[in-house]
């Protein structure tokens, strides 16, 4: 058996994944090793929906994450004052002193 492709994904890596992902990338979410992904796909027993693109595989992310068994993304309290500090630069208070409805 081949050596994974690196560690595991943590939580912070998966929620930052763009829309697919290579077969490589998926590999390492399920912690096998590439050969096995392939194996898997081959078998018709990999654990989400894959994309073949040519001669390569794509898996949506989407999929990926529902096989992980994470079904929303997480929201954080940092997120969120992030997010609020940008709508205040971008709707300042009128010249009256009250706030822009929103």
């Amino acid at each position: 058996m081949s050596p994974r492709s690196g560690p595991p994904l943590t939580f912070a890596e998966a929620f930052d994944l763009p829309l697919s992902v290579d077969l490589c990338t998926a590999a390492r979410a399920f912690g096998i090793c590439p050969g096995t992904a392939y194996r898997l796909i081959h078998d018709g027993r990999f654990p989400c929906p894959v994309l073949r693109l040519g001669h390569r595989y794509r898996i949506p992310t989407a999929y990926l994450l529902r096989a992980l068994g994470i079904e929303e993304r997480p929201v954080y309290a940092v997120d969120l004052e992030a997010g609020a500090a940008h709508a205040a630069r971008r709707h300042p208070a009128n010249d009256h002193g009250t706030e822009i409805p929103g």
